[in-house]
């Protein structure tokens, strides 16, 4: 595909004096991941701590850590990073927003990191958190915008009940947002009334239609489980199967594009979802075996979700859809599963991840997902037009 010249938000401080000025005076705090990386590769945390310009004093790692290498749902402490000598907090371990005393000495929290474009990943979650610890304690917030790897320009799945918020929800929007973190920064600042100083500094030759290969920028892995595009494709969906004893295919080289369990018969799986004609897509039988998480170490039969045509490709359908085939072929071996903030919240992880109890209700009895689904489509369309004003590209 052609490439174009994209500069994301920290390539606009490097090279523009304006861009430069947002940060420039103030001790700075930077909420980062190994996603924060400029157009040449360059760490943000590096370029940021060794320019004149700025006076970086602290960074703060997300889920994954700092530097990525961390599994889903582990925690993490705080360190000191060999490289630059700044204190490193953890926002992913016994606080998941920045204290007080962490942001002693900071004017200013600066927030570099690749968002994947759905409700589920926490790194928003992490923002949103960081955004309200600044308004609490008097301190900027400061977007560095980054693109929407899976187009910024389709919105697909419900807005999330208050009800199911969590830390894989954070805030009622659809499944599938399609905005870049700097506009959800914006949306979220004035719909959930946070009110907190914010700026996002934009990129510059980003259009909404562009997947991340479109856009000329490197692509770096935003997870351990999200190695890739055609990953971050199917995730919007396919991480509903997290809810469930089915493999979503932690453990493999294809995360979330492969779904399956000991129990499951492939032929079987594929042969029903094929029926189904859904957009964009086809499901072929595979084996596989995870090498941690679910059934580490043994055989697992299943699907791989591909691709064909990913404007038609409706990943949150093709998710709930793929829930229902198995439940309904193996009701008898079929679970659903805890969550790990089960024990404040109380709930199975399913209604955590859809933002409601509605579709495992349905699933459970065989009600009409095809309705759900346009109801489904209607909280799409009203959130689509919502966002309108939020929009900076």
């Amino acid at each position: 595909m052609a490439q174009n010249e994209v500069l994301a938000g920290i390539d606009m401080v490097m090279c523009d004096a304006d861009a430069a000025r947002v940060l420039t005076g103030k001790r700075l705090g930077l909420i980062t991941n190994p996603t924060g990386v400029t157009r040449s590769l360059e760490a943000t945390l590096d370029v940021l701590h060794r320019d004149g310009r700025f006076q970086l004093v602290a960074a703060f790692g997300p889920e994954h850590g700092l530097r990525g290498e961390v599994q889903d749902a582990i925690g993490i402490g705080d360190f000191r990073d060999e490289s630059t000598g700044l204190p490193v907090y953890s926002l992913y371990g016994a606080s998941r927003q920045p204290t007080a005393e962490m942001l002693a000495g900071i004017d200013a929290l600066v927030f570099d990191i690749q968002d994947v474009g759905s409700r589920f990943y926490t790194y928003i979650s992490t923002m949103l958190l960081s955004m309200r610890a600044c308004a609490s304690h008097g301190r900027e917030f400061i977007v560095l915008d980054r693109p929407n790897p899976i187009s910024g320009s389709l919105v697909e799945g419900n807005i999330l009940d208050e009800r199911f918020t969590s830390f894989v929800g954070a805030c009622p929007i659809p499944a599938r947002h399609g905005l870049t973190v700097g506009e959800l920064a914006i949306w979220a600042n004035e719909k959930l009334g946070i009110g907190c100083k914010l700026t996002v500094c934009e990129m510059r030759g980003w259009t909404r239609s562009m997947w991340a290969d479109e856009t000329g920028l490197p692509w770096v892995m935003p997870s351990p489980n999200l190695p890739s595009l055609e990953t971050a494709t199917v995730y919007p969906g396919t991480c509903f199967v997290e809810g469930t004893n089915v493999s979503e295919g932690r453990g493999t080289t294809r995360p979330f594009e492969l779904v399956g369990a000991p129990w499951v018969d492939g032929q079987a799986l594929a042969r029903r979802l094929n029926a189904l004609g859904l957009s964009g897509c086809r499901f072929r039988p595979v084996f596989f075996v995870p090498s941690f998480s679910k059934y580490a170490g043994e055989v697992c039969a299943g699907v791989q979700v591909h691709v064909l045509d990913r404007a038609a490709f409706e990943p949150v359908r093709i998710g709930v859809y793929i829930l229902a085939a198995i439940r309904g072929l193996w009701p008898d071996r079929f679970q659903w599963v805890g969550t790990p903030e089960q024990s404040s919240v109380g709930r199975l992880h399913i209604d955590l991840l859809a933002g409601t109890d509605e579709l495992r209700r349905t699933i459970d009895s065989g009600g009409d997902i095809e309705g759900l689904l346009e109801r489904w489509d209607l909280d799409a369309a009203r959130f689509g037009a919502e966002r309108v004003c939020f929009l900076l590209y």
